[in-house]
C-alpha cells in the first residue's frame, strides 16, 4: 500500500498545481514563473544527486576505483534518451512559438503538454527505480528515502502543473480543460513508475545503471529547459534564488528522511 501511495504522490503535486487555474485569473507573472522554474530545477538536481547518483555509486563499491563506471554509463544513456526524445517528439516550450521535434499537425496546447510530458518520464522512472530497489532490498534506499524522493518531485511538480495549466487557459481553453490537460501531463509519472516496479526482477542486475540513467535524464531537462527558461530576460537572479531554495529543500528532505 505504501508503494502505491509513493508512486502517486508526484501526480498529486501536478494535480494541485494544475488546480491553480481555478484560483488565479490571469497567467502567472513572469518573475514568479522564473522563480518556480528555478525551484523545480533545484529540486531535480538535488534529487538526481542524493536520491539517484549516490545510491548508484554505493551499489557498485565492490568495483573499487572503477565504481563510477555504471553510474557514468547510466548518466550518459539518460542524457542520450532525452536528447533523442527532444528531437523526435513534437513539442513547444513556454514563451516560444517555434515547435521542436518532428513536424506534426498538432495544436499549440497539445505540443505544450508534450513538452512537459517528455521530462516527466525520467521523474516517473526515478520513482519507480527507487521503489524497485527498495522492494528488492538491493540498495541502501529506505522507505523514508523513497518517500522523500516522491515528495520532492511532487513539490517541484506543483509549480509545473500551474505553469502548464495557466498558459493553456490563456490560450483559450476553459478552466476545466486547462486543469485536466495539466493534470494529464503528470500521469506519465505513475505509469512509468508502475511499469518499472513490475519489471523489478528483470531490472535487478542493472538497477545502478537505471538509477543513474534517470539522474542523467533529469539533469538534461534542467540544463536544456528549466535553467534557460528561468534565466531568460531581466531579473534572472530570481530563477537562481528559486534554484537554491529548491535544491536545499530537496537535500534536507533526502538526508533527513533517507
Amino acid at each position: 500500500m505504501s508503494y502505491a501511495i509513493g508512486i502517486l504522490i508526484p501526480l498529486i503535486g501536478t494535480t494541485l498545481g494544475s488546480a491553480c487555474v481555478f484560483l488565479l485569473k490571469n497567467k502567472i507573472r513572469e518573475n514568479t514563473q522564473k522563480g518556480l522554474l528555478g525551484f523545480a530545477a533545484g529540486v531535480m538536481v538535488a534529487a538526481a544527486v542524493w536520491s539517484l547518483i549516490i545510491p548508484a555509486l554505493e551499489m557498485e563499491e565492490d568495483m573499487g576505483r572503477f565504481a563510477f563506471v555504471p553510474t557514468l554509463v547510466g548518466i550518459l544513456l539518460g542524457m542520450t534518451l532525452l536528447l533523442v526524445l527532444d528531437h523526435v517528439v513534437p513539442h513547444l516550450h513556454l514563451e516560444s512559438d517555434t515547435p521542436e521535434g518532428i513536424k506534426a499537425q498538432l495544436s499549440k496546447s497539445t505540443m505544450m503538454i508534450l513538452a512537459v510530458t517528455i521530462h516527466n518520464i525520467p521523474e516517473g522512472m526515478a520513482v519507480g527505480i527507487v521503489f524497485a530497489g527498495l522492494i528488492s532490498e538491493s540498495t541502501s534506499i529506505t522507505l523514508a528515502g523513497a518517500m522523500a524522493l516522491s515528495i520532492g518531485i511532487a513539490i517541484q511538480n506543483f509549480p509545473e502543473g500551474a505553469i502548464i495549466s495557466m498558459p493553456l487557459r490563456a490560450a483559450g481553453l476553459t478552466r476545466r480543460k486547462a486543469f485536466v490537460y495539466g493534470m494529464l501531463s503528470g500521469v506519465v509519472e505513475p505509469v512509468a513508475a508502475f511499469i518499472t516496479i513490475l519489471l523489478t526482477n528483470i531490472l535487478l542486475p542493472v538497477i545502478p545503471y537505471l538509477l543513474s540513467l534517470a539522474a542523467g535524464a533529469m539533469l538534461y531537462v534542467v540544463v536544456e529547459e528549466l535553467i534557460p527558461e528561468a534565466s531568460v530576460g531581466e531579473h534572472s537572479n530570481i530563477g537562481s534564488i528559486g534554484f537554491m531554495i529548491g535544491f536545499v529543500i530537496m537535500m534536507v528532505l533526502d538526508v533527513a528522511l533517507g
